[in-house]
């Protein structure tokens, strides 16, 4: 029996997985959680060892977050399941230690093989994934210019694009301002632009954001 917890912002979300997964006898739910705060004490206090988590979920302000999630509880294999954009977000989950990235607009039953994979042991990527990876300098332009993102850049850049202020920023990946100031000149010239403006514009182009 494979004991399966779920952190999701979204109730239809908990309703659609238990329901999909209700009568299946290899996978039962540990918990079904709504924030990073009450994630890890599921993780704390119950053996789990399948964790779908989204990565907007409610206080998971950065990659740096999962990758010291998949660090304290080692024997708990971590599933991105979201809706943010997998050839941006899934090389740098990959790096952070995650054992599969699924996308929201895949099928459950995709979700649920890739759930009986990660707990025997295998890491499931996209074949498009494995491919970025492999080919980090070639490619389309627009590849080119998010793969030289680095995934706090990347972070900073999806906050600028929700509109949030460097202030702001600064507090939810608890770092300085003048840092998230320094982010943001660098994003500006990796993508060439030369405004806030354009440079969300320039994001959703790239499907960054």
């Amino acid at each position: 029996m494979i004991k399966l917890c779920l952190a999701d912002n979204h109730p239809v979300v908990h309703y659609g997985m238990k329901s999909y997964f209700s009568e299946n006898p290899q996978i039962s739910f540990a918990g079904v959680v709504n924030n990073l705060d009450s994630l890890l004490e599921t993780l704390g206090k119950k053996s789990v060892d399948v964790a779908v988590i989204d990565l907007e979920l409610e206080g998971l302000t950065s990659i740096s977050s999962v990758k010291s999630l998949v660090k304290d509880f080692p024997e708990t294999k971590v599933i991105i399941f979201t809706n943010l954009a997998e050839q941006i977000y899934a090389p740098n989950a990959l790096k952070a230690g995650v054992s599969a990235y699924v996308h929201k607009s895949a099928k459950m039953e995709e979700l649920e093989n890739a759930i009986k994979k990660v707990n025997e042991g295998e890491v499931v990527f996209s074949e498009a994934v494995k491919k970025n990876l492999a080919l980090l300098n070639k490619g389309k332009k627009s590849e080119r210019l998010y793969r030289k993102l680095s995934s706090r850049e990347i972070e900073v850049l999806r906050y600028l694009s929700e509109g949030k202020k460097n202030k702001e920023i600064a507090k939810l990946l608890d770092l300085n301002e003048k840092t998230i100031s320094t982010y943001k000149l660098r994003l500006l010239t990796k993508l060439h632009v030369t405004n806030l403006v354009d440079l969300v514009n320039k994001a959703k182009t790239l499907d960054i954001v």
